[in-house]
């Protein structure tokens, strides 16, 4: 007869600290990286009058995004009740929970004073999207808590499904609204259009899916355990089906763009004539984060872990080139203040291709902000019991203590 059980990160205490010290130290270097543009002024950073949203920008969007992709895998097993996925779910929502804290902090200490967050959080101006997003990301913080409670806690065990698909309904509404911050930007000629929202939606299941594969086998290298066959290939499929969904809505919202004629001159700057933003879009966005993984899993006869693991990687890296032309891109393409009228001498930058060279500032505070979604994951995992481990009969709880079922 087989058991389930939960335990808690075995890892040795020297390993164990030098990485809580590694990641602490770029945690430190992302505050003192905030607390240096905040003192100085946003001047010693890349971003300016035309391009207010950088590369901190760029990690909290991508961050906010994989929160609520990676807690896929527990709605798999909540939703559609799939038994093969609930020893995997805990761990999930606590991905979610990690990456979703990081994604706002790194918001926070970039917008500056940290202290009149409350005036956001008790003052909504509910014609704002910004103020929704505010309700829908504490919220989801909230039900992650009670998510993971009703997994980890037996005498609220039955609770844990009616929480999961709750959860669940929420992250497809907050990752909607977060797509919506663009979508209803009506002045940039890249955003304003509703495609962008469920655009949003797949991105975060793609890239919360190949994340949390990624951290399982992170785990795995330190932790000896049993990785499913079975979901391995699984995960395999799930990744292959959000590729070739990310790539449809893509095209779809080009396509959408190039139909309506005020948003003909952005596609052709992101399409033909953007330089670095061209170049990103197309060897970044669609080469290496969609047409490459597509191509090595399609290859790969032998479905093995390493073609998985080398997809996850350049999806990865194409998810951040991706919010790099979303954000960076949407922006450096001049906003047309005055229509119909020829432009001789501005000094609002009309026509003008704004350039955008992010400092060390911000990727500090960037890389802090990952660091610290790791080292809740690392804590959580350490002092809770976080991961599954299969016991079939009383003789085999010895190979229990090193092998857990995932």
């Amino acid at each position: 007869m087989e058991k389930i059980i939960f335990k808690k990160f075995q890892i040795e205490s020297k390993t164990f600290w030098i990485t809580f010290f590694g990641l602490g130290f770029f945690i430190l270097v992302g505050y003192l990286c905030s607390h240096y543009m905040e003192t100085e002024g946003h001047y010693v950073t890349g971003m300016n009058n035309q391009i207010v949203w950088g590369l901190p920008h760029i990690f909290a969007v991508l961050l906010i995004v994989i929160a609520s992709g990676v807690l896929n895998i527990a709605s798999i097993s909540s939703v559609f009740d799939k038994k093969l996925y609930k020893p995997l779910a805990p761990l999930s929502a606590l991905l979610a929970m990690a990456f979703l804290i990081s994604g706002l902090t790194i918001l926070v200490l970039d917008l500056g004073r940290p202290d009149r967050l409350i005036v956001a959080m008790t003052t909504y101006n509910f014609k704002s999207i910004f103020a929704w997003n505010i309700f829908l990301y504490s919220g989801f913080a909230g039900i992650l808590a009670i998510y993971i409670w009703t997994m980890l806690d037996r005498n609220v065990k039955k609770f844990s499904r009616p929480a999961g698909i709750f959860a669940f309904t929420w992250r497809i509404v907050l990752t909607t609204g977060t797509g919506s911050i663009f979508g209803f930007l009506i002045s940039r000629e890249a955003y304003g259009t509703a495609i962008l929202a469920p655009l949003f939606i797949i991105m975060s299941l793609l890239y919360g899916t190949v994340v949390y594969f990624l951290i399982v086998k992170t785990i795995n290298y330190f932790q000896k355990t049993l990785f499913s066959e079975e979901i391995l290939q699984n995960l395999r499929k799930l990744t292959v089906l959000f590729l070739f969904a990310n790539l449809y809505f893509l095209i779809l919202y080009h396509v959408t763009n190039l139909y309506i004629s005020k948003h003909l001159d952005f596609e052709k700057f992101i399409l033909l004539d953007g330089g670095v933003y061209t170049i990103a879009f197309w060897v970044g966005q669609v080469a290496i984060g969609l047409l490459l993984p597509l191509f090595i899993l399609f290859r790969d006869e032998h479905k093995s872990e390493s073609s998985l693991m080398s997809a996850t990687l350049l999806i990865l890296v194409g998810s951040f080139l991706a919010m790099y032309v979303i954000i960076i891109a949407g922006q450096a393409y001049p906003l047309k203040i005055f229509t119909n009228y020829e432009i001789l001498e501005s000094s609002f930058y009309d026509n003008v291709i704004h350039t955008y060279i992010p400092t060390i500032w911000e990727l500090g505070l960037g890389l802090g902000g990952v660091a610290l979604s790791l080292i809740i994951v690392l804590i959580g995992i350490a002092n809770l019991d976080f991961l599954p481990t299969i016991i079939k009969s009383p003789e085999a709880k010895k190979v229990a203590e090193s092998d857990s079922y995932w």
